[in-house]
């Protein structure tokens, strides 16, 4: 993600991807470059894909794309995921994993220390782990982490909602919960940066638990309370789907800016529709291409990269046709 301080640098920046790691990334479908078929201390390796949230696009992007890429590298490849964002849900899978002892897995958790001490017993068991999208906070856990640069998509959307507000007003950010790396750092982003304007209000943030019908209630309470709301910031993709429902519900889209993350499906739609004004797409399908590939460096006794940043892209209404852009929307099935 790079400057884009005046509304028109903002559109073109928009529509080409915007760097926002060290690191380039594969763009979402590919594999990245020399990666082909695995080398013998790879081959037939178990892995196994953990995902926050299982029916959410953004991990399907990425299940089916490590599918793809752990298929084309002659691994043992499955995925499952949580039905819910919640600890007490992820646990059982990760349990089953722990007994299960796979080569390598793959996992987005959903805290960034409950899942730690079971994490750490799987690693001690000789399972190599790479923790993709979300992470922990103890640095020992895990051979790489791979993810967005969401400090600095948060950022992004501030730049793009003050623009879209023209500088006045207030302005909200609604959530998944406390605790989450990612959407932890996308809060943080945005508010510093919105913080650089002084006539813009910001309120205190709401959360509401990944429920896209508790985000609608809590956007139409803030405008029964706060008549000058002129922005909303949704921190993932179901509160996108939330936000967007309770502005059409109050008859404020497109009254009411919103800066949402991802590009699922249903946040597409409501970008061309207009309740929705501009998209921070992540490259979840890089991810999981990434993960596959460093755990097959590991397996062959190579080096894995620590870290792994992913590249994001602006969408608006304006360049979402591109081909160039469009290729980041997500999947709802391989």
């Amino acid at each position: 993600m790079s400057d884009i301080r005046r509304r028109r640098t903002f559109l073109i920046a928009a529509g080409s991807a915007l760097a926002l790691a060290t690191t380039a990334a594969c763009s979402s479908g590919s594999t990245s470059p020399g990666s082909g078929g695995a080398a013998a201390g790879a081959a037939n390796k178990k892995v196994r894909l953990i995902t926050g949230v299982k029916s959410d696009p953004f991990y399907i992007t990425m299940a089916c794309a490590a599918q793809a890429e752990a298929k084309a590298k002659g691994l043992d490849f499955t995925a499952d995921g949580s039905a819910q964002w919640d600890v007490s849900v992820q646990r059982p899978l990760i349990d089953s994993v722990a007994a299960a002892r796979p080569d390598g897995l793959m996992i987005s958790p959903v805290d960034t220390s409950a899942l730690t001490p079971s994490l750490r017993q799987i690693q001690s068991a000789g399972t190599k782990i790479a923790l993709v999208d979300t992470s922990v906070t103890d640095p020992s856990v895990g051979i790489t982490r791979i993810s967005s640069d969401n400090e600095a998509g948060g950022r992004v959307a501030a730049k793009a909602l003050a623009q879209e507000m023209r500088d006045k007003g207030s302005v909200i950010v609604i959530s998944v919960k406390p605790g989450i790396s990612t959407t932890d750092a996308r809060i943080k982003g945005f508010t510093e940066e919105m913080a650089k304007h002084p006539h813009i209000k910001v309120l205190p943030t709401l959360y509401d638990n990944d429920q896209p019908a508790t985000a609608a209630s809590q956007i139409q309470s803030t405008l029964a309370a706060h008549p000058d709301l002129g922005g909303v910031f949704a921190g993932n993709t179901n509160t996108g789907q939330g936000i967007a429902t309770g502005l059409k519900q109050a008859h404020k889209q497109g009254k009411v800016k919103v800066a949402a993350f991802d590009a699922e499906p249903d946040e597409v739609s409501a970008l061309k529709a207009g309740t929705l004004q501009v998209l921070v797409a992540q490259d979840p399908a890089a991810i999981g291409v990434q993960a596959v590939d460093q755990l097959v460096d590991a397996f062959n006794g190579k080096p894995a990269k620590n870290q792994i940043g992913t590249t994001m892209v602006a969408i608006t209404k304006s360049n979402m046709n591109d081909p160039e852009v469009s290729k980041y929307f997500y999947k709802s099935s391989c």
